[in-house]
């Protein structure tokens, strides 16, 4: 264990964006947590990571307040603080007409993008402003989505404008405490859940096109940046997206 190396916690730790910025953490030294769902998938990225003392997975319901504290008691337990929260943890809704969705898939996007977004954050205050020295980073994951809609997509565009709202909120409560924090959009990154970009997806016109995707490792070292900037700076926001995909203009 590096003896000044940082704590981060990374929700969402055992796949796509969430792995690919809690293995550029760990090649960096940080000591990190890694939050998620299912056991299995966050000890794989630990032995990727190839530095087990410096790692810790905790199985994680970001919805759910009690499993937050405990996540969070756990990286003080183990690692003494809490430097970085990368909040990375979120889903979607099936690509299905607004008027056909059910209350429970509205719900469950809502539950995990928003309030598990909030319910860290809340916890990462409680740690951040009482350690010594005070202070950390929190680096919330938007998506594109945050600013631009895709076809079919409310849940999940509804709760990623949300989260700029907690961003900018957030990050303004955090200047008291030394908390900054900031927002990274990230546009089609090569996850298992951008694929189906690969074969085509629905465009707004109802034309279906294959767009271009990002390699997801150049979002981890994206995190990376933002994390690693001292405290007297902050990213407020960022974009990482595959240059070709459609986004800006008409396409």
């Amino acid at each position: 264990m590096k003896p000044n190396s940082r704590v981060a916690v990374v929700t969402g730790a055992g796949t796509g964006i969430g792995k690919a910025a809690t293995l550029a953490l760990i090649k960096d030294g940080y000591q990190v947590v890694l939050a998620g769902r299912r056991s299995a998938p966050l000890n794989e990225v630990i032995a990727l990571g190839g530095a087990p003392d410096r790692s810790l997975a905790v199985v994680t319901d970001v919805a759910d307040a009690d499993s937050v504290k405990a996540l969070f008691d756990a990286a003080v337990s183990r690692f003494g603080r809490v430097d970085l929260l990368f909040n990375n943890a979120g889903v979607g809704a099936p690509a299905i007409p607004l008027e056909e969705l059910t209350l429970a898939q509205w719900k469950n996007v809502v539950d995990i993008n928003l309030t598990g977004m909030f319910l860290c954050i809340q916890q990462a205050f409680r740690v951040m402003k009482t350690q010594t020295p005070k202070g950390g980073r929190i680096i919330n994951n938007g998506s594109i989505s945050a600013t631009t809609p895709r076809p079919n997509s409310s849940p999940y565009t509804a709760t990623k404008h949300a989260v700029t709202g907690l961003t900018k909120s957030a990050s303004l409560d955090g200047r008291k405490y030394d908390i900054a924090v900031g927002q990274i959009d990230i546009g089609n990154a090569g996850t298992e859940m951008a694929q189906r970009m690969a074969s085509g997806i629905v465009q707004p016109n109802g034309d279906i096109a294959v767009e271009p995707l990002l390699d997801v490792d150049i979002v981890g070292q994206s995190v990376l940046y933002m994390a690693n900037l001292p405290l007297q700076a902050n990213v407020m926001f960022h974009t990482v997206m595959a240059t070709k995909m459609p986004f800006a203009g008409r396409g």
